[in-house]
C-alpha cells in the first residue's frame, strides 16, 4: 500500500547542517542546509520505495531542543 505521506524529524546536526530521520520508516540523511537537506530527503526517499510505491508528499519537521536557566 502506497503511503500518501512520509514524516522527518529534522534536528541541527553538531557538525553544521541538518539530520533528517523518518518517522515510521528506516530512512535516514544529511544535508549541509536546508535546500540541500530537501533534496536528500528527495533522493533517500527514492531509494527506498520503488517509484510506484513512493508517497506523494514529504513532511519535514524542524525539532529544536534549547535550555534556559529559570
Amino acid at each position: 500500500m502506497r503511503p500518501t505521506e512520509i514524516f522527518f524529524e529534522v534536528t541541527g546536526a553538531v557538525e553544521g547542517g541538518f539530520d533528517a530521520k523518518a518517522l515510521e520508516h528506516s530512512i535516514f540523511t544529511q544535508g549541509d542546509d536546508w535546500e540541500d537537506l530537501k533534496e536528500m530527503v528527495r533522493d533517500a526517499v527514492l531509494c527506498h520505495f520503488a517509484e510506484e510505491e513512493a508517497p506523494t508528499v514529504c513532511r519535514l519537521h524542524l525539532v529544536t531542543d534549547e535550555a534556559i536557566a529559570p
